[in-house]
């Protein structure tokens, strides 16, 4: 591949640690960083409550909610401010906390100032003091969307075309949008995961938020506990969010605060933690009179506030189907199509993906960015395997994901799965230059994997000092060890 220029949009933690990966092969004539916010952070950044009203559509995806713009057809061009929802809004809330040990989470060659969890700031101040760290910073170009990425074939291009990128820069002050577009010979996706929220769709749901406006909503937009106070409330789903949200609001809202769960995780007792109870999934929602309805029959009524923390979907507006020829993701499997590895794309070698799969944040994405790096800089130390053996790949991950009952783009740590993920990248980026030109990736670490395995010896994330049951401090390396 001739690759000059790339692309990367993003500029949250797999865009800046993508940004180090490309600069350090010494290779890559330009480097452009797009983040549609006005700082890097990604996710971390904090957005103020707003009394803004959003749109609530139950079972709805991303395709039907987060719409491509308009593209204007002369460019450049300064156009009046979008209006249409583009769901930039993050999700953090005041208590929020990192969950994963910091040695773990960080970037190998930058840890965070403290551990082992930090406040959602400290994440965010990482993620942009990273790109000063390795002069990157320069790369970055801020409020600035991307909302078109086509592919034009081209005869005299080595690679056979490349990728044109139709951006939009906002300038809320005098409420414009300048329009134009750049041409780039690869594209790293790192545009995050965690953006548009997604609510299933329950049976009476749609009229009861028209009847009662306000009382149902996505922890995308939850806050603090303040504005619960002494609210009767239901908390649907106990992924970490659920977990997290249910907890602020115990201190503040009317007891018992209804869970509603479909199963326990492995990080649930036996019994609801102290002022909740469990309730099953939710059958229906009674507009006529505001009560709600579980699946085992039971009925809560006089309900103030329900508060959905049942995930995201994954939304590439700026895709062009057409132009590119296939759809980039299959929202009935849940999951990028024509992937290898999480990585690369089978039918497009320069369009690279950086954070997708769910497994050890932050530090996976610097595998993925360092392998991509090197396959476009021509030093990875063995090549791809051919296109039929990818798709014998992803093929072989959807009918595993099928019979496990398991998410295609989730890799779990304790079937050791994890390790053979990291592994491969590992391997196929390879070492640096003798000269010392790119980044080497980082190795898996005893104390890593201790860290790990051991993280229920931790204190738990945004509490006080003291570790979970039946542990105590240890002054060796800032450890908690198990009671003899």
């Amino acid at each position: 591949m001739d690759v000059a220029s790339v692309a990367v949009i993003g500029a949250g933690a797999a865009g800046a640690v993508t940004a180090s990966a490309l600069k350090a092969e010494n290779y890559f004539k330009r480097i452009r960083v797009f983040e549609r916010r006005e700082t890097a952070g990604g996710v971390w950044i904090q957005d103020v409550e707003s009394n803004k009203s959003r749109p609530f559509e139950p079972g709805k995806l991303p395709p039907d909610i987060d719409r491509p713009l308009q593209i204007p057809s002369k460019l450049p061009q300064a156009l009046p401010h979008n209006q249409q929802e583009r769901w930039e809004e993050t999700p953090i809330y005041k208590s929020l906390t990192t969950n994963v040990p910091h040695i773990a989470m960080c970037f190998s060659d930058s840890i965070f100032p403290y551990g082992p969890f930090v406040p959602h700031y400290v994440a965010r101040q990482y993620i942009e003091n990273y790109f000063s760290l390795h002069q990157t910073d320069s790369f970055l170009e801020l409020n600035t969307t991307v909302e078109d990425l086509s592919w034009v074939p081209s005869s005299s291009h080595k690679n056979g075309g490349n990728w044109k990128l139709t951006l939009r820069k906002g300038d809320v002050a005098r409420r414009q949008d300048m329009w134009w577009e750049e041409h780039f010979d690869a594209v790293i996706l790192a545009n995050g995961h965690y953006s548009v929220p997604y609510v299933p769709r329950v049976p009476g749901l749609e009229s009861y938020t028209k009847t009662y406006p306000g009382r149902v909503s996505h922890s995308k937009f939850y806050r603090s506990p303040e504005k619960y106070y002494n609210k009767r409330i239901i908390v649907v789903g106990n992924s970490a969010s659920g977990h997290d949200v249910a907890a602020d609001l115990v201190s503040v809202a009317k007891k018992p605060i209804y869970w509603s769960i479909r199963s326990k995780t492995r990080w649930d007792g036996p019994e609801a933690p102290e002022g909740m109870e469990w309730k099953p999934t939710i059958e229906e929602f009674r507009a006529e009179d505001g009560s709600v309805l579980f699946s085992d029959g039971s009925i809560l009524e006089d309900i103030d506030a329900v508060i959905y923390c049942t995930g995201y979907k994954s939304s590439f507006p700026f895709w062009n189907t057409a132009a590119n020829g296939h759809p980039l993701w299959d929202y009935k499997t849940d999951r990028m199509i024509g992937n290898y590895q999480h990585t690369f794309l089978r039918s497009s070698p320069t369009i690279g993906i950086v954070g997708l799969p769910r497994t050890l944040t932050f530090r996976s994405f610097e595998y993925q960015a360092i392998a991509l790096a090197r396959l476009w800089s021509n030093r990875n130390k063995f090549p791809l395997p051919s296109i039929a053996e990818q798709e014998k790949w992803e093929m072989e991950r959807i009918r595993q994901s099928q019979e496990n009952k398991t998410k295609f783009h989730n890799i779990p740590w304790d079937t050791g799965e994890t390790h053979e993920y990291l592994n491969y990248l590992y391997s196929f980026a390879g070492l640096s230059t003798l000269a010392g030109d790119g980044r080497v990736p980082p190795p898996l670490t005893r104390e890593m994997v201790w860290a790990i395995e051991n993280i229920r010896k931790y204190p738990e994330p945004g509490k006080d000092k003291k570790p979970r049951a039946n542990v105590k401090e240890d002054e060796y390396r800032g450890w908690v060890v198990v009671k003899p």
